[in-house]
C-alpha cells in the first residue's frame, strides 16, 4: 500500500457538483484528518444550478447541517391547474450554486481544483485531460451523466432569473403552473420568488426526448411573464437542465460496468425517479459515507461496496415511482399527462409530502392508484407489466431484462 507521501489525497472526488460537494463537506466534519480533493472541470463548484427541496424531505439533523447552504426558504408552495389553485403548507428551500461554491471553498481543509477536466478514472487514480495523473486511496466519480443501463424519459427546463420593474405579488413558490398550453408533453411553469421583485421562472416539460429547444423555451417564458402583467427590468442569469425520469433499468449492470470505481449522484441513479429532485438523495449518501469507519477509506473495495449497497437499496425502494412513470409516459398520450398530475395534486397534503420525500406508505400507494384513472385502464396495465423501450436521445435499458 502506498504511503501518504506517495498520494495526492486520500480521496479524489471527480466532479464538483451537488453529490460530491456534500460528500466532501460531510467527510471533512466526520473525519478531519482525511485528505479530500474535489476535481471540477468548470470555473466554480456547483456549476449554474438551483437545487430545491421540501423541508420534510430531510431529518431535523440534516436540515440543520445543510442550513448554511440554503439561500431562500418559504413556509408553503402552490400548484395551479385548469380546475383549481392550491396552497400546500410546509417549508420549501432552495440552494444556489453561488452559495454552494462559497461555503465549500470557504471550509477549512476542503481542497478543490477548478478548471480540472478528468479524462479517465480508476479505483485509486485519475488521469487528467492534460495528461497528468493523481493518486489516492479511493476515487468517487459523480460527473452527472445518467447511466446507460436505465430506460429514461426527461424533465427538461430552461429558467431565467428576472428582476422586475415592480413587485410580483407572490407569497410562495409556484411549483407547477400547468394552466399553460401543453407542448411536447406535460408542460408547466415553475416560479420561485426570491425577493419582492426578483423571480426565477422556469419553463418545464416532462417529455419523451432529451432535446432542449432553448429559443422556444425563452419565448414561452416571455409570453408567461407578459401574461402575468410583469415587466422585466433585467435578465440576471439563465440556467437549464435535462433531468432523468427513470422508467426501468438494470441497476446490477450499472454497477458491474463501473469497473470498481464508485459512482455517486445521477451516475448512480441517486435521484427521485418521478420528480427528478436529487438533494435529499445526495444528503442521505453523504450521511451514509460519513458513518463509515475511518479505516474504510484506506480500502477502495470497501468504498465501492458501501456506495453500491446504498445505491441498490435506493433502487429497490423506488420501484413504485418507476411504475408511475411508465403509466405516465407509456399509457398517457402527451396531451393527457396534465390530467394525471392534476388528479395527483388533489390528494391529501401529507400524502403529497411523503411522495416527494420518497417515502409513501402502502396506504398512500393504494390511494394514488385507486379510483377512476385519468388514463385508459388497459393501457395503464400494459405499461405497468411490459418491458420499456428506450427514448429517442436517451439511454435505453440494457439487453438484460429491466427491473421495474
Amino acid at each position: 500500500m502506498p504511503g501518504p507521501g506517495d498520494l495526492d489525497a486520500d480521496l479524489l472526488l471527480v466532479g464538483g457538483g451537488l453529490a460530491n460537494g456534500l460528500i466532501a463537506r460531510r467527510l471533512r466534519q466526520a473525519h478531519p484528518g482525511l485528505r479530500v480533493l474535489l476535481l471540477e472541470a468548470g470555473a466554480a463548484l456547483g456549476g449554474n444550478h438551483t437545487w430545491s427541496f421540501h423541508g420534510a424531505d430531510l431529518t431535523a439533523a440534516q436540515r440543520a447541517w445543510i442550513d448554511p447552504l440554503v439561500v431562500h426558504r418559504w413556509p408553503a408552495h402552490e400548484v395551479q391547474f385548469p380546475s383549481y389553485r392550491r396552497r400546500i403548507e410546509g417549508e420549501y428551500c432552495s440552494v444556489t450554486a453561488q452559495r454552494f461554491d462559497a461555503v465549500l471553498r470557504g471550509q477549512e481543509g476542503l481542497a478543490a481544483r477548478l478548471h480540472c477536466a478528468v479524462a479517465r478514472v480508476a479505483p485509486t487514480s485519475v488521469r487528467l485531460a492534460d495528461g497528468r495523473s493523481l493518486r489516492a486511496r479511493a476515487v468517487i466519480d459523480a460527473r452527472g451523466a445518467p447511466p446507460a443501463q436505465l430506460a429514461l424519459r426527461f424533465q427538461k427546463f430552461l429558467g431565467q432569473e428576472l428582476r422586475l420593474a415592480a413587485p410580483h405579488g407572490l407569497t410562495a413558490p409556484l411549483l407547477m403552473d400547468a394552466t399553460v398550453d401543453q407542448v411536447d408533453g406535460y408542460r408547466f411553469v415553475y416560479v420561485l420568488p426570491f425577493t419582492a421583485d426578483t423571480v426565477l421562472v422556469e419553463d418545464t416539460v416532462y417529455a419523451d426526448g432529451a432535446e432542449l429547444s432553448r429559443q422556444r423555451l425563452r419565448g414561452h417564458i416571455a409570453d408567461y411573464v407578459a401574461a402575468r402583467g410583469w415587466r422585466v427590468a433585467a435578465l440576471l442569469r439563465e440556467e437549464e437542465g435535462v433531468l432523468p425520469i427513470a422508467l426501468a433499468g438494470d441497476a446490477q449492470a450499472l454497477w458491474a460496468g463501473a469497473q470498481g470505481v464508485p459512482q455517486a449522484g445521477l451516475a448512480a441513479a441517486l435521484f427521485h425517479p418521478t420528480t427528478g429532485y436529487s438533494l435529499p438523495q445526495a444528503m442521505r449518501l453523504a450521511d451514509h459515507l460519513a458513518a463509515l469507519p475511518r479505516s474504510s477509506w484506506d480500502d477502495p473495495a470497501r468504498v465501492f461496496a458501501a456506495l453500491r449497497a446504498h445505491a441498490l437499496a435506493h433502487w429497490r425502494s423506488t420501484g413504485f415511482f418507476r411504475l408511475l412513470n411508465r403509466m405516465l409516459f407509456l399509457a398517457a398520450a402527451p396531451p393527457a399527462r396534465r390530467a394525471v398530475m392534476e388528479r395527483f395534486y388533489g390528494l391529501p397534503a401529507p400524502l403529497i409530502g411523503r411522495f416527494y420525500a420518497g417515502q409513501p406508505s402502502w396506504a398512500d400507494k393504494a390511494r394514488i392508484l385507486s379510483g377512476r384513472p385519468p388514463v385508459p385502464v388497459t393501457a395503464a396495465l400494459r405499461a405497468a407489466l411490459l418491458s420499456v423501450p428506450g427514448a429517442a436521445g436517451a439511454a435505453s435499458a440494457s439487453s438484460r431484462s429491466p427491473t421495474p
